[in-house]
């Protein structure tokens, strides 16, 4: 399998896990989530992947300053609706890492463990997507704007050629690797990352 190499750059969500560690899933329940695998998950790697990862990151770290953040005690709330632009791609992204399902989630065993209707939508914020942690209904709301690093002038039209079908192979080529550099100045461009992401602490 081979992907851009800067995928391996971006540093690694560390999380911890109870339902993994009371499965021995991994040991004492710690695991990592990476940008890779958000792409998996995805199917591609973008700038609304790329915020709704670092979202989660920034937002995590608020919230769990001296500890991990426990995977499956956060509650994620959108403020659009599920069918609405990115909304779904964002919140499919921020729920794999916090654990957070809707409905159809993981109903636990014997009451605990549970992830199901830890995922809702059309929530009234100031922000896009807000971030609670269960065991202390501390909570963060946090929004992404990447207008701040442009894409290259010349993308769009690389774009529609290679959607029409009268890119040549160079012009398909060219198209990715302009779509990925601006995907990876975002996630690596930490210096950018508050002018990116914003952060609100929000009183209980």
């Amino acid at each position: 399998m081979q992907y851009p190499d800067f995928y391996n750059q971006v540093p690694p969500i560390r999380l911890y896990d109870p339902l993994s560690d009371f499965l021995g899933a991994f040991k004492e329940g710690e695991l990592d989530i990476s940008y890779l695998e958000c792409v998996k998950l995805a199917g591609h790697s973008c700038p609304t992947v790329a915020g709704a990862y670092l979202m989660a990151q920034l937002g995590l770290q608020a919230l769990y300053p001296d500890a991990l953040p426990e995977r499956g005690n956060i509650k994620v709330e959108m403020y659009d609706t599920e069918i609405s632009g990115v909304t779904g791609v964002i919140a499919n992204v921020i729920g794999f890492i916090t654990g957070a399902n809707g409905v159809g989630g993981f109903k636990g065993i014997q009451g605990n463990f549970s992830r199901n209707n830890l995922l809702d939508f059309s929530v009234p914020m100031q922000g896009e997507v807000k971030l609670t942690r269960l065991d202390t209904q501390e909570s963060v709301t946090l929004s992404c704007d990447a207008s701040s690093i442009p894409a290259d002038p010349i993308m769009q039209s690389l774009m529609g050629k290679s959607l029409n079908h009268t890119a040549s192979e160079e012009d398909k080529k060219f198209f990715r690797e302009l779509w990925q550099k601006r995907v990876e100045t975002i996630l690596l461009s930490a210096d950018k990352h508050t002018q990116i992401i914003t952060v609100k602490k929000d009183s209980k």
